[in-house]
């Protein structure tokens, strides 16, 4: 699957947290960057100096981070001229794991967090037909190709990848911070890999983006995570029935 992604993607990505403090805010921000695909197996990270510079933090507070992700098994660090720290992206959960995570939220959460997720998403849609360039659409319909053969673990990101490209063709920073602030939380429970696979709604969608169509692209886009929304209450509800 394609690894690469928009500049102003990976630019939201790396943008500074907006309140110095907390390693965990550094950690998160980086997991994302790898689950995403943003930061491909085997890359090196920037050094600590320059991390702290991007993200407005302390380089103690980006040290405690990088500690975290080790332990996690996704920042490998190397000794000597060569060295730093490089990613180990994850290997496919184990098939329970994202039972396990939705299990932990209740229908009501799940309901409130598509709520917004349908108010940003829309919205970068729409404005993404309006702004758009020829290069931001090319981007989104190599995402539109990733996900006609993503599968599992890979689907999820493909999917998640594509809403993000959406967000960073909409030229709005903020929109796309959005989008990443919900998909580290749990805006990403919507692109589990529950066995549908609609790359005919990811086609529309890009094809109304291309031409410039903001009030077909913001409907389409709130019809797929309305799909993706009642697909995942139905999978809730049986894992909690006795």
């Amino acid at each position: 699957m394609r690894k690469g992604m928009s500049h102003s993607a990976r630019s939201a990505m790396f943008a500074p947290l907006g309140q110095v403090g907390r390693a965990e805010a550094v950690a998160a921000r980086l997991v994302d960057a790898i689950t995403l695909g943003l930061l491909a197996d085997e890359e090196q990270l920037p050094s600590e100096a320059d991390l702290a510079a991007q993200f407005g933090v302390s380089t103690v507070t980006v040290r405690e981070a990088l500690v975290a992700l080790r332990q996690r098994g996704l920042v490998e660090t190397r000794r000597g001229r060569s060295g730093g720290s490089f990613v180990r992206a994850p290997a496919n959960p184990p098939p329970d794991e994202w039972r396990s995570r939705l299990r932990e939220v209740s229908l009501s959460d799940l309901r409130d967090v598509g709520d917004h997720y349908l108010a940003i998403a829309g919205a970068a849609a729409k404005l993404a037909a309006e702004r758009s360039s020829p290069e931001d659409v090319a981007r989104l319909r190599l995402a539109t190709d990733d996900l006609r053969t993503a599968h599992g673990i890979d689907f999820t990101r493909a999917e998640r990848q594509f809403h993000l490209e959406v967000a960073a063709a909409a030229q709005s920073p903020r929109l796309t911070h959005e989008e990443l602030h919900l998909q580290s939380e749990r805006g990403g429970l919507l692109w589990l890999p529950l066995g549908a696979h609609p790359h005919e709604e990811h086609a529309a969608i890009t094809a109304a983006i291309a031409s410039a169509d903001g009030e077909l692209a913001r409907k389409l886009t709130e019809e797929h995570i309305l799909g993706a929304l009642d697909r995942l209450a139905d999978v809730h509800l049986d894992l909690l029935a006795p």
